[in-house]
């Protein structure tokens, strides 16, 4: 009773506050993370009563299975976006413009970070500095998009931002499996060649393999079941078996091998997309069926908030810095790389601003990041605290650069306006 009336206020909650942001033009994902603070273990929590909120950060971490599943979707919609059709029109350029800009912001935050770690090596772990660089190359393309559609966005620089928003994650879970299996490494005191190159390459290469695979075996069995319903049914199952393989490790001496479940479910659907014709129809009926987990998922994420831990000034300074040194990389990153690329001038001067964001994937990294111990905490606060600010200032910051790019259309004057302006000039 306890665990489905807390699920049931966690729903309640995010749905209800995202009634409240809407006032306001805000996105939804605000609006979840907010009630998921509200309902947390400093608010609502407080009053000690089981089912009724989240009374502590133990009860919270005990519904992480279902972040852990939310996890899978997101990255199953990611590799459903990498169609080779698609692909073919994005063009050398988009591909360009989205490495080098996410690896700009990486590199800065790395940068800005481990020099602070320096400064103060007993509060802020090297682990935590690496990992939060890669964080820093996650976009978040709900919230770009929805500004477009919502304003009917179009031109030059909204057709470059769409490819380069899809591919930017990708990148960001690529230097994410590096930089996460090198932090493990320092965590652990095993500072060898094994932990620090071999594993998280190989970490690599077998979530894309094991990945692969499930996304042929996902395709082939697909083919026997013909209703809506049981090919649902199906593309959960395998999502499900995605998560769980994932959470397996095996030694073979000094090797570790593992899997990174953000990789093996993007692989399963960028195969499985490729391969299946009613994929896309599949793939939009799966979102909607999705859309109460990642509420909870996005409520579970805010009601994660340590905030003991923004008790150091140091962690804040370090949240600070990490936003500063981001949106930095994230903006000279995409000028540079869309200059050296020959891109229209309104994408070299606007295209930085709106890749801002950032929201589902940079908190899944976080959540994985967790296995780090205390470092992990302060990975994941960080996290929470950038996608607060992000997602409050982020969508605005995008609908301002497509207007100065001239991309937004203007809204027609009724004709009852029309006639109150000509009668003035009368």
């Amino acid at each position: 009773m306890q665990i489905l009336l807390s699920l049931t206020v966690a729903l309640f909650a995010g749905l209800l506050m995202s009634r409240l942001t809407k006032i306001w033009n805000l996105p939804a994902v605000t609006a979840y993370l907010v009630a998921g603070i509200l309902i947390g273990p400093y608010c609502l929590g407080r009053l000690g009563i089981p089912g009724l909120g989240f009374i502590s950060h133990a009860d919270v971490s005990s519904y992480s299975i279902i972040s852990q599943v939310a996890l899978g979707f997101i990255a199953l919609s990611m590799g459903n976006e990498f169609r080779v059709s698609s692909l073919k029109k994005i063009g050398k350029q988009a591909v360009f413009v989205a490495v080098f800009q996410a690896l700009a912001a990486t590199i800065l935050v790395d940068a800005a970070l481990v020099g602070l770690h320096f400064a103060f090596p007993d509060k802020l772990p090297l682990s935590c500095a690496i990992t939060l660089g890669a964080v820093a190359a996650a976009t978040a393309p709900a919230a770009t998009l929805m500004v477009v559609k919502q304003y009917k966005a179009d031109g030059p620089l909204t057709r470059m931002l769409l490819p380069v928003v899809a591919l930017d994650d990708v990148v960001g879970l690529m230097v994410f499996a590096v930089s996460f299996g090198i932090a493990k490494a320092l965590g652990n005191g095993e500072v060898d060649i094994f932990s620090l190159l071999i594993n998280p390459v190989i970490e690599i290469i077998t979530s894309l393999a094991v990945g692969a695979v499930f996304g042929l075996l996902f395709h082939f069995i697909e083919q026997f079941f013909h209703s809506r319903s049981k090919r649902l049914s199906i593309s959960v199952t395998f999502v499900f078996l995605a998560v769980a393989v994932s959470m397996m490790e095996f030694h073979i001496g000094p090797v570790r091998i593992g899997f990174s479940s953000l990789l093996v479910c993007m692989m399963l659907g960028t195969v499985f997309c490729n391969l299946c014709s009613f994929s896309e129809e599949l793939m939009d009926r799966l979102d909607r069926w999705t859309a109460p987990v990642m509420v909870l998922f996005f409520v579970l994420s805010g009601s994660e908030l340590e905030f003991s831990v923004f008790g150091d000034w140091v962690v804040i300074i370090a949240g600070i810095v990490y936003i500063i040194a981001r949106s930095a990389g994230k903006f000279l990153g995409a000028n540079i790389s869309s200059r050296a690329a020959k891109c229209d001038p309104q994408i070299c001067r606007h295209l930085g601003i709106t890749l801002l964001p950032q929201a589902g994937v940079a908190l899944g990294m976080s959540m994985q990041a967790l296995e780090l111990g205390e470092a992990g905490i302060i990975v994941r606060n960080v996290a929470l605290f950038a996608v607060l600010v992000y997602e409050l200032a982020g969508p605005l910051m995008t609908r301002i650069a497509l207007e100065k790019a001239g991309e937004i259309p203007e809204k027609p004057i009724s004709p009852r306006a029309q006639a109150k302006l000509n009668a003035g000039k009368k």
